[in-house]
């Protein structure tokens, strides 16, 4: 059926796709599929591969979220090249660590070095291909555009999380072994996106389309918008690291479980995110943006109440307390594919156009600043205190998205 939605989808784009839209639309798939075969399966690889405690797992965090919050600094000094040129970089990076993970099981600290390298390669390329869509998107459209391509690119994760389940279930893929074929083909296809990337410079250059070149900005008039990324900060630690490390750590799940879960919100996502993107054109940003709030103060709230539970014994690690985890981890998830709300902000308050990539990108490293310190202070707070202490934190910290949504005065 979610092959059946990513045909209807590409129908219903049928006019935008033009040559450049073709590769583009292509680059996103297989960016968010081998995506869910490296960033989706981390956590596991370092419990599997190093059998690291939760303090050290966040400890972790440090070489995979660096490079976000240097991204600012490497998009300024790549300025004199084009969006497409620097996501070919990007790519270049994200092949090189991942093979190299893939071919050994380095000492730790050497592992880490290979960690950072294909972490800066995706950071990289996240606000090039955002930054991208937008510029072949209709001015009238942005929303329901970057809605179709989020959506695109969730169902792509959600088939790359079923390739994921499968291959652990049936021992095809391991983390114990010195060479991890998941992280292969990962690379492979970074590679063939790299190979696209050059096919899309073209057609670009032939549409008139190609992206601006990016330098550094910073305005007071985006100051909001900074507010809410640094946030997203904190938002995506508890997404990428602590939710699942309380089914890893404290449930004792394996890969296959994270994989199937990551299906399950994924396959939601690949109907709603388009939604959030008509939603956008149609109620705007500010309700949207209330709306993000509030998910991530629940979420967060029940997280804390549930970790508390479990380690207090008075809530069962088996049966229904086992699944409200689940629908936790699966609707943090969702709220996370809010993103699109505050690209699509940041499109409407924008001074120039040229604004967008290189604000886009001081964005990632503000969100990383805050995600390195969230992710070290998370682990000692689960250490010494508990882990619902650091969900209770998350959730007042989101109060701050609240006080901004409701500060927004947007035209």
């Amino acid at each position: 059926m979610g092959v059946w939605y990513i045909y209807c989808l590409m129908i219903n784009m049928e006019d935008i796709m033009k040559s450049g839209m073709k590769f583009y639309l292509v680059i996103v798939a297989l960016t968010a599929f081998a995506m869910a075969l490296t960033n989706d399966v981390m956590s596991n690889f370092f419990k599997d591969a190093y059998n690291v405690s939760a303090l050290g797992r966040g400890m972790l965090e440090a070489p995979r979220e660096l490079p976000g919050m240097l991204l600012i600094i490497v998009v300024t000094g790549l300025s004199f090249l084009s969006d497409i040129k620097i996501s070919m970089i990007a790519q270049l990076l994200s092949l090189i660590g991942i093979t190299v993970l893939g071919l050994v099981t380095p000492s730790l600290g050497i592992m880490m070095i290979f960690v950072f390298i294909n972490s800066l390669g995706m950071h990289m390329f996240f606000p090039m291909q955002d930054s991208i869509g937008m510029s072949l998107a209709e001015p009238d459209k942005v929303g329901k555009r970057m809605g179709q391509y989020k959506g695109l690119g969730t169902a792509f994760q959600m088939l790359g999380a079923g390739f994921v389940f499968v291959g652990f279930r049936t021992g095809f893929f391991s983390f114990a072994t010195d060479v991890k074929s998941i992280f292969l083909i990962a690379g492979f296809l970074f590679a063939v996106v790299f190979v696209l990337l050059l096919y899309l410079n073209k057609a670009l250059h032939i549409e008139g389309k190609h992206p601006k070149k990016v330098k550094f900005i910073f305005r007071k008039e985006y100051k909001f918008y900074y507010m809410l990324v640094i946030m997203f900060g904190v938002q995506k630690q508890m997404m990428m690291v602590y939710g699942p490390w309380v089914l890893i750590e404290m449930l004792g799940k394996k890969t296959d479980t994270i994989a199937s879960l990551n299906i399950i919100g994924l396959f939601i996502g690949i109907f709603f995110i388009p939604a959030i993107g008509r939603w956008l054109d149609q109620f705007g940003v500010k309700k949207l943006l209330l709306l993000d709030a509030v998910s991530f103060i629940v979420v967060y709230l029940f997280y804390g109440i549930l970790t508390a539970g479990y380690e207090a014994g008075f809530i069962a690690t088996t049966g229904l307390p086992v699944f409200l985890a689940y629908a936790l981890f699966v609707v943090d998830r969702m709220s996370t594919q809010m993103g699109i709300v505050r690209t699509v902000y940041l499109k409407t308050i924008t001074v120039k156009v040229n604004d967008i990539t290189p604000t886009l990108a001081l964005g990632i490293s503000m969100d990383h600043v805050v995600s390195i310190s969230f992710a070290i202070l998370g682990g000692l707070i689960w250490h010494n205190f508990g882990a619902q202490y650091v969900f209770f934190l998350a959730a007042a910290l989101s109060l701050v998205n609240l006080y901004v949504a409701l500060k927004l005065k947007i035209n």
